[in-house]
């Protein structure tokens, strides 16, 4: 592990680490044809996130947990240490993302994608997320996708391959209950415009109260 690590890669772990990592939460139900739940602009979202990816030509990796909340106009990121320190905050907005780390200025940026690599070492797609939490994505060919347990992956139309893989269970119980992603994988090569990145996403389960 490279010692010139930025404060949020103080919480990586090794490498092979990462890729045993396996979620809590697969379910051993046979899949669902049916389609994920609407698509909500309000939303408010915690999880881990694993990611893996290259600084200075080797690989390094990280695991953080997450706040998200997004309104139709805004989404506020909180990263957190495993052991609960606030690690960093990013704010998008149309205009303009804002992100914060522990003891520093607050630094902003166009484009997110941009800031979080050269403030984090690592691109976090906000945009593309908004989409990916709930189960949706914009295809390669440009069409919408929305995931089911049935149809559980795509190439998106900025590179970005999804593999949803596995699902929070809709009780039988619950009248209409539609799935909704649990652990989604993503991963994008490198390319003259992006380094190569490949990210673990595993989402806590969602209270009753939000089975819509």
């Amino acid at each position: 592990m490279s010692k010139k690590l930025l404060p949020l890669t103080l919480v990586c772990l090794s490498l092979s680490a990462c890729s045993t990592l396996t979620s809590p939460f697969s379910s051993g139900a046979a899949p669902s044809g049916k389609t994920v739940a609407a698509y909500r602009e309000q939303v408010e979202l915690t999880g881990r996130l694993n990611v893996v990816y290259q600084k200075d030509d080797k690989p390094e990796s990280a695991t953080v947990n997450f706040n998200w909340q997004q309104t139709a106009q805004r989404t506020d990121v909180t990263l957190y240490s495993p052991v609960g320190s606030t690690l960093a905050t990013i704010a998008v907005t149309p205009q303009q993302a804002v992100l914060t780390q522990s003891g520093k200025a607050p630094r902003s940026a166009p484009d997110v994608d941009t800031l979080s690599a050269q403030m984090l070492g690592w691109s976090l797609p906000v945009s593309g997320l908004r989409d990916w939490l709930q189960g949706y994505a914009v295809g390669a060919d440009g069409k919408r996708f929305a995931a089911s347990p049935a149809n559980d992956s795509v190439t998106t139309k900025d590179g970005w391959r999804l593999r949803y893989v596995s699902w929070q269970d809709a009780s039988d119980n619950t009248p209409g209950a539609l799935p909704q992603p649990r652990r989604i994988d993503a991963e994008r090569n490198a390319s003259a415009q992006a380094d190569a990145v490949s990210l673990r996403i595993v989402l806590d389960p969602a209270p009753s109260a939000q089975a819509q």
